[in-house]
């Protein structure tokens, strides 16, 4: 009875040890740092330092295009300014364009200072703290500015346009809407773990995170820019009714919420639409940042 009673305790012990294994490495990925610079894209740049608002810095690159207008490219959770399969391609389109980008790594990815992601909490000032760098040192530069965000750079992308009036507009490709349900299918994706697994798993990353839960459902009610909606339907980390859902409830108050569903992979219609995406995302921005 004893050793039946200490083995029980020890599967329970290394349950929960596992589950708060799992959490720690979904609070620190590894980081992205690649090798190219936008000079690689026939631009010019410079390196620059973010300072954020809860005294972290912040590694990016400001790559000047001589107009008045600004794109910030927002990148998703474990990525970088240095991802491949969408931030390049949305740098080099939006130089081509004839925008300035202001491009940088979230707190805790990249060369960015920070210990610990908390996928679309914190990182919130990481984005209200670019505009304060862009309005502070490129003011000239910086009298419109359109943001582009893909998965949690999408939810970022919502975010700062409902609470910060320094941004015009905002495209948002793969947000995630419903945070839990995104993260349990992420364990199931990427790691071949039971998706139940997340509920014993998100208390440990609160622990280390310390993030505050995210509706992103109260966006939809809060905001009235102008904002490009993108969904796939081989989405396994966001379905597409989710993004409908958000769709539905912002379009009640802001006519100017467009949804655009395509048959792609998480963050993928760049990559398997290429023409498409930039052309309706040329003509939303050309649009709406003029």
């Amino acid at each position: 009875m004893i050793w039946t009673l200490f083995f029980f305790i020890l599967l329970i012990a290394l349950f929960f040890g596992f589950a708060a294994f799992v959490a720690y490495k979904m609070v620190k990925p590894p980081r992205m740092v690649g090798k190219w610079t936008p000079r690689d894209l026939d631009s010019g740049y410079e390196d620059v330092t973010i300072e954020t608002r809860d005294g972290l810095k912040l590694s990016g690159w400001w790559i000047p295009n001589g107009g008045d207008k600004t794109v910030i490219p927002l990148h998703g959770y474990t990525r970088s300014r240095w991802d491949n399969v969408y931030m390049k391609q949305t740098m080099e389109f939006l130089f081509k364009e004839g925008y300035n980008v202001l491009v940088f790594d979230f707190r805790a990815h990249g060369k960015s200072e920070g210990k610990y992601t908390t996928v679309g909490d914190a990182e919130i000032v990481d984005v209200l703290s670019a505009l304060d760098w862009l309005k502070t040192h490129q003011p000239e530069h910086s009298k419109r500015v359109a943001l582009i965000g893909f998965s949690m750079g999408a939810m970022l992308t919502i975010r700062a346009l409902a609470e910060d009036d320094r941004v015009c507009c905002g495209v948002a490709d793969s947000p995630p809407i419903y945070l839990d349900k995104t993260g349990a299918r992420g364990l199931k994706y990427f790691a071949n773990l039971p998706e139940w697994l997340y509920l014993f798993v998100k208390p440990f990353t609160k622990l280390f995170n310390e993030a505050e839960s995210i509706n992103m459902l109260e966006y939809a009610r809060k905001l009235k820019k102008p904002l490009l909606l993108i969904a796939g339907k081989e989405d396994p980390l966001v379905k597409v009714g989710e993004v409908r859902e958000f769709y539905e409830r912002n379009q009640r108050i802001n006519p100017h919420c467009e949804l655009w569903v395509t048959d792609a992979a998480h963050v993928r219609t760049l990559e398997s639409h290429p023409d498409e995406w930039r052309s309706r995302v040329g003509a939303f921005l050309g649009c709406w940042i003029s």
